[in-house]
Parts: C-alpha cells; structure tokens; sequence
C-alpha cells in the first residue's frame, strides 16, 4: 500500500481533485442538487475559510470535507453546512467518518456549535455516516427542489456540540 493516509487542510492548488471528486458525487445523483462543479474562486467564496480538508495517501487525494455559512447573519456565526465527498473508488472505507469527525474538531477549534447537513432521504449510507457521527434527523423536507426533473426530499441533520456554546 506504501505510504499511510494522511488528513490536511486544502488550497487552490488541491482543487482539481477536489473537483474531480465532487463531479463523482455529483454523477450518483444523490450527493447534490449541484450539476457541475464551479470554479474555484466561486467555490472558495461559498466555503468557510477554515475548516476544509482532505484524506490524501502520497498525491492522492481520496476525499474532502468543508463548511457552508448558513447565513450571513452574525448571530448564525457559528453554524455551518457540512460537505464530505469520497472518491468513487474508496466510498466505504471509512474515510469519510475519518473526515467528518476531524471536520466536527476543526468546527469546534474555529467556535462554531452547530453543524447541519442536508441529505437527499435516498441516501442512506451519508445519513447512516452522519448518525455515526453525532448527528440526529431534526426535519425533512418533502420535494424540497428537483435535480434533472425530478424532485428530491432531503432529511436534515444536525450536530450540536457539546463544548462549544453551551
């Protein structure tokens, strides 16, 4: 196998592959209501400047993960969307607990004490991952908005941490 896997943060330099692996979860059709991959100032503008990381093993990224403001409203400060994709190629492997889990330390270093995540209700191995994780279904939302036609219901989780704003 050579050398171990390893968890660092990302740069611009990163975003091919990061790229790579989001058209991957975009093509399952159950990742995002995303249908191509923007380009990186637009994506660097949407994501937390913080908080994004990625599993590597040698140049290989296998996975990354990051955060969405929810709002631009100070008193939502400290609340973020999660983003964890997993190259097609090592989904099920536990890399994307491996991330999310250092995702919720880097969350709480930077003061933040909610997490969310939005997943479409068909998929079941995100959902599983995130109870995992610490994360409990607070909603769902029924045809919330279509992708290629269809609509899609997403479950809504989230994680409230237990150090930070309590």
């Amino acid at each position: 196998m050579g050398s171990v896997m390893d968890i660092r943060n990302f740069t611009h330099e990163d975003y091919p592959q990061i790229a790579a692996i989001y058209m991957q979860g975009i093509e399952t059709g159950i990742a995002t209501f995303e249908t191509s991959v923007p380009a990186w100032d637009q994506w660097d503008k949407a994501h937390l400047a913080a908080c994004r990381i990625v599993a590597y093993e040698g140049q290989t990224i296998k996975g990354w993960a990051a955060l969405t403001p929810v709002s631009g409203r100070c008193v939502y400060a400290g609340v973020a969307e999660v983003s964890v994709y997993v190259a097609a190629e090592f989904r099920g492997s536990g890399i994307g607990r491996i991330l999310l889990q250092r995702l919720i330390h880097a969350s709480e270093e930077e003061g933040l004490w909610t997490l969310q995540a939005g997943i479409f209700s068909e998929n079941k191995a995100s959902i599983q991952l995130h109870e995992k994780c610490g994360f409990r279904m607070i909603g769902y939302r029924e045809k919330i908005g279509q992708l290629n036609g269809v609509w899609k219901d997403t479950v809504l989780m989230e994680r409230r941490s237990t150090n930070i704003g309590v």
